[in-house]
This record gives structure tokens, sequence and C-alpha cells, in this order.
């Protein structure tokens, strides 16, 4: 039995249609494994349909709306990639208010693939050290956040990978700074990029 560092803490995951399969559910096993509680957030009621790359996969069920659900409830988050996922979640203010109210608690994040499009859109990756999937790294730099080409990178709570081959080095990271908890030094970032 893997060692129960997670016990106690639950942890959202926040997807819509489209989400990159195995960037769903690798991280929540995961999670899972090291004794968490995952929960599945959407912008809508009932199921959300992942995919292979292109392929449509199996649909899976949601736990409760983003417009419901409360950060305090949650000791981490998890933003999966596939480009439609990101896109559609970006697009909904009640998903973008609940990723920057992450920051904004200092509270842990992880996101691959394209996941950190949320990012940008919370306006939360200025200043910070980051990786994404390739095609967005513009949108990144854009946004002010420093983008680098790395299997997996660490800012003060922050975890990012870019890709399905990263899941390994990005779940052990991610089971980490969920581990760790809250990281002031992520929500004073957050906070100087309002002021």
């Amino acid at each position: 039995m893997a060692e129960q560092k997670l016990q106690g803490k639950k942890i959202a995951f926040l997807a819509a249609d489209m989400v990159e399969e195995v960037e769903l559910t690798k991280p929540w096993e995961a999670v899972k494994e090291a004794g968490g509680t995952p929960e599945l957030l959407s912008i809508q009621d009932g199921e959300i349909e992942a995919f292979n790359h292109y392929d449509r996969s199996k649909a899976y069920p949601v736990d409760k709306q983003v417009s419901e659900a409360r950060v305090d409830d949650y000791d981490g988050l998890v933003l999966p990639g596939g480009v439609g996922n990101p896109d559609n979640l970006r697009q909904d203010e009640d998903a973008v208010e609940f990723v920057r109210a992450f920051f904004e608690a200092g509270k842990p994040v992880a996101a691959i693939c394209h996941g950190p499009w949320v990012l940008v859109e919370a306006d939360v990756v200025r200043g910070r050290k980051l990786t994404s999937f390739p095609s967005i790294k513009t949108d990144i730099r854009n946004a002010g956040g420093n983008w680098v080409d790395e299997e997996v990178v660490v800012d003060q709570g922050l975890v990012t990978s870019r890709k399905p081959d990263d899941i390994p080095a990005f779940n052990e990271k991610l089971v980490e700074e969920f581990c760790e908890g809250v990281h002031t030094g992520q929500r004073e970032k957050t906070a100087a990029t309002t002021a």
C-alpha cells in the first residue's frame, strides 16, 4: 500500500468536455493512492466526455458544478489538459474565479498540457516559472509567465508539466505539493500581481 500522504485531504479536479483522459485519470489515481479524496468539478452537471488526443473516449460523472464549489472545501486543484477542455473552462467566469481563488488562498495547483490556459485567463502566471504544451508558450509569456521546456516545474505550490509523457513526474510533484499544503509565497505572488 502506498504511503497515505494525502489522508484527509480533498482534491478538486476541474475539467470539461474534451479533457485529455490520461491527464484526468492518472493524477486522479495518484491522489487516491496517496490517501486523498478526488472530486470532479465542471461547468455543467451530469458527465464530461474525455478524449484520447482527437478520439472520443469515456464519459466521467461530475461530482459538483464549479459554481457551487468553495475553495475552502479543497486542499489542492488539478487542471488536466486536452485542447477543448481548458478552452471551455476559460470561457466560464465561475471556473476562472475558482482557479484564481486557489492562488489567492495560497493553495497548491497542478496543471498539465493545455491546462495552464486557464491560469492565463485567471491572470495568475505573471512572474511565475512554468511549463505547458509548447503550443501555448506564447500565451503564457504574453501573460507575464516565464515558460520553460522541462518535464515538471514547481513554483511556490504551482506544479506544471508539458504532456502525457510527463505524468509520472507530474504526479510525484503534485502529491508532494498537496501534502505540503498552503504556500505563503504563492499567495504573496498573486497579491503582488493585482496591486
